[in-house]
């Protein structure tokens, strides 16, 4: 792979990144780059760790998902060569956003991890997000890593229900 095309895959990221108002996660990028042919994830990888690196973009780990934000130095590289990015390929970029921008969004509000207590049990921690802002957070404790992953692998389809019930009970006499 040329410096060249790295180089553009760092600045299409970075684009990514400044388009949307909530962090994207590596296979949300990936599905991005590797769907519409622009490179391999291997490369798209490489792009990402060297930003990282760089701090252009920061990760914050969830649940073994890294969602990744742009950093001030991100935002001023992207703004000193963004012109640099095609406009055809900047067009595909929001045209994916166009299509894809709730569920993508859904993905990384929706969050639930769990970890051990020091009962031998599970706290699962479970969250949704709407703009940055925690609309819902709970704490369960289970018994079982079983019962932890049950609970974290039905949050993201469940987690609506459960915060409607939660406040129609809460406000409704």
């Amino acid at each position: 792979m040329s410096e060249e095309s790295l180089t553009l895959y760092k600045l299409m990221i970075l684009y990514m990144l400044d388009n949307l108002d909530f962090p994207m996660t590596t296979s949300q990028l990936s599905e991005f780059f590797v769907n519409n042919g622009y490179t391999s994830y291997f490369h798209l990888q490489q792009a990402i760790n060297e930003l990282d690196d760089s701090e252009f973009i920061m990760g914050n780990v969830v649940r073994n998902t890294t969602n990744y934000h742009l950093t001030i130095s991100g935002k001023e590289t992207l703004d000193m060569f963004e012109q640099k990015i095609p406009e055809p390929i900047k067009k595909d970029i929001l045209d994916y956003f166009a299509m894809k921008k709730y569920q993508l969004r859904k993905e990384v509000d929706i969050t639930a991890e769990y970890f051990p207590t020091k009962k031998g049990e599970y706290m699962v921690k479970t969250q949704i997000k709407e703009k940055g802002t925690i609309l819902m957070e709970m704490n369960l404790n289970v018994i079982s890593k079983e019962q932890a992953i049950e609970v974290c692998d039905k949050w993201s389809d469940k987690c609506e229900s459960v915060y409607s019930k939660i406040m129609e009970i809460l406000l409704l006499d």
